[in-house]
């Protein structure tokens, strides 16, 4: 694992210069179209897709980060 991506990631302030490096919106899909399928851990436990949600969820929203 890449210590310094994590200690990147795991800012110790929320100012613009420590989270705006990882602000890509505009590499996301566009509004309306379908993301792409990847793999995701739930805090439950375990492991699952994207797509594996969406089979069974008629609305979906997987929040990233520490935008709580």
């Amino acid at each position: 694992m890449d210590s310094d991506l994590l200690a990147r990631y795991n800012y110790d302030a929320f100012t613009p210069e420590k989270f705006t490096p990882w602000m890509n919106f505009d590499q996301s899909p566009p509004l309306g179209e379908r993301a792409p399928d990847f793999p995701l851990w739930p805090l439950t436990g375990g492991e699952t897709t994207l797509s594996a949600l969406w089979s069974t969820h008629t609305l979906l929203v997987v929040e990233f980060g520490s935008f709580t």
